[in-house]
């Protein structure tokens, strides 16, 4: 099949019709193995009862919302309650929300009594070295990761605006099962 595709339409091509051809082709390849998902490696940071979490643990059984924000990020704290919502619809269906702090140690002692005045209730985790973060190549706050239960990131939002929780809901559906 392929060797009657190439006769038909590569042969007949003038030499530099051909190279041009063949580099194309090849950057389509190379593009596509490229493009493979980002995957989460399981990870351990602790709680902020400074209890130490697994991700495998922690994480959905069929996706998991990884929040990454700071104490000191306006948009993260509008995007804060609109997450509760989610995991509360979401809780029990499949899908686990995980908050990730990445305050440093001098505004680390704010967290606790922002989440609880913010009524969080799903988990939150800290990342004061922002080792995760790194690993992750986030370099935004927030920054929102879906990950499947296969550990491949499905999707990524960064920054917050009024509506994001929207498109939030849309894609949990697409690929919750």
């Amino acid at each position: 099949m392929l060797q009657k595709i190439l006769m038909t339409y590569y042969q007949p091509l003038t030499p530099t019709c051909k190279m041009k051809t063949s580099l194309i082709l090849l950057s389509v390849i190379l593009l596509s193995l490229a493009t493979k998902a980002q995957t989460v490696r399981d990870f351990s940071l602790e709680d902020l009862n400074g209890e130490w979490q697994n991700f495998e643990d922690i994480q959905g059984e069929q996706l998991t919302l990884i929040d990454f924000w700071a104490s000191w990020c306006k948009p993260c704290m509008k995007a804060m309650p609109e997450i509760e919502k989610i995991h509360k619809h979401f809780e029990g269906k499949g899908l686990n929300v995980i908050g990730i702090n990445t305050d440093g140690p001098r505004s680390i002692s704010k967290v606790l009594p922002l989440t609880k005045a913010l009524k969080v209730s799903y988990p939150v985790l800290s990342d004061i070295n922002n080792e995760l973060m790194q690993d992750l190549n986030i370099s935004a706050l927030p920054t929102l990761l879906l990950i499947n239960k296969e550990g491949e990131i499905v999707y990524r939002h960064e920054g917050w605006a009024l509506g994001d929780e929207a498109e939030l809901n849309e894609q949990i559906l697409k690929y919750l099962k």
